[in-house]
């Protein structure tokens, strides 16, 4: 569905977005500017989801958890 709206632009080239539009895509604030041309797209910034990485990556280690600064140096280490 495509809407039309016509607004007006202050000297400082700042326009308001459409309510509904803000609250329904870009509820966080952030959006994505990008200029093609003579035409501005703007779309609402979208974050990845992280947690998907959550427990994905495994380690061999030899040093004891509760040590973080020995875990450190072996991550660290090169092999």
């Amino acid at each position: 569905m495509v809407v039309e709206i016509i607004r007006h632009m202050d000297k400082q080239g700042r326009l308001v977005l459409p309510k509904e539009w803000r609250e329904k895509y870009a509820e966080g604030g952030l959006i994505v500017v990008r200029i093609e041309g003579e035409r501005i797209v703007l779309e609402p910034l979208k974050l990845p989801d992280l947690t998907k990485f959550f427990d994905s990556v495994e380690v061999d280690l030899e040093s004891d958890l509760s040590d973080w600064k020995s875990v450190k140096g072996e991550l660290l280490e090169i092999r």
